[in-house]
């Protein structure tokens, strides 16, 4: 169970902020937004910066939901895996790169599934989310696989907001929407 009491799927106010939260999402409220609906400020806030993380970067679909697949692994936010493993295979992954990436660490080095940039993108995953620091040789795969520094900056904001994501699913044990059926 959640650790605060999700607000109500029907939820309609403040009307402006929940008709745009309910706009990016299709019409409906996931967990996630009902948990940050306890604050209007917060839940504008996150709605408006999220959507142009999903949906407003130059950087490729399939890179920015391999990054989040892994942010999600790392921080034991399953949540989170659960909504971008689909959105990874929409954008060109694999059913066998997503169930590798249960075991980030080691997709790190598998040649076999993922190519020199996906590798080098995990590598910089795991050193952002767990060391925060950036080794000089991964920045530098980074750099050389994406070419440019706008997909730099991009990829790097993915995973710093990511790990915000998933900070804030796993504090407040946020549970999957199939999981309350």
């Amino acid at each position: 169970m959640s650790r605060i009491q999700y607000l109500p799927a029907d939820i309609t106010s403040p009307e402006e902020i929940v008709a745009a939260v309910r706009a990016r999402r299709g019409g409906t409220l996931l967990n996630l937004d009902r948990m940050l609906l306890h604050s209007p400020p917060f839940a504008k806030g996150w709605n408006e910066f999220l959507r142009e993380v999903r949906t407003g970067l130059s950087l490729s679909p399939k890179l920015r939901e391999l990054a989040m697949c892994g942010v999600a692994v790392l921080n034991g936010a399953e949540y989170e895996f659960l909504h971008h493993a689909p959105e990874f295979v929409k954008a060109g992954g694999t059913a066998g790169q997503v169930e590798a990436l249960r075991n980030f660490d080691v997709a790190a080095n598998d040649i076999a599934l993922f190519d020199a940039t996906e590798r080098a993108v995990i590598r910089l995953t795991i050193e952002m989310t767990r060391a925060v620091q950036v080794s000089d040789g991964t920045f530098a795969d980074v750099r050389a696989a994406l070419a440019d520094d706008q997909g730099l900056v991009e990829l790097v904001g993915v995973i710093a907001a990511y790990n915000m994501v998933s900070r804030f699913l796993v504090a407040l044990e946020v549970e999957p929407e199939q999981a309350q059926q």
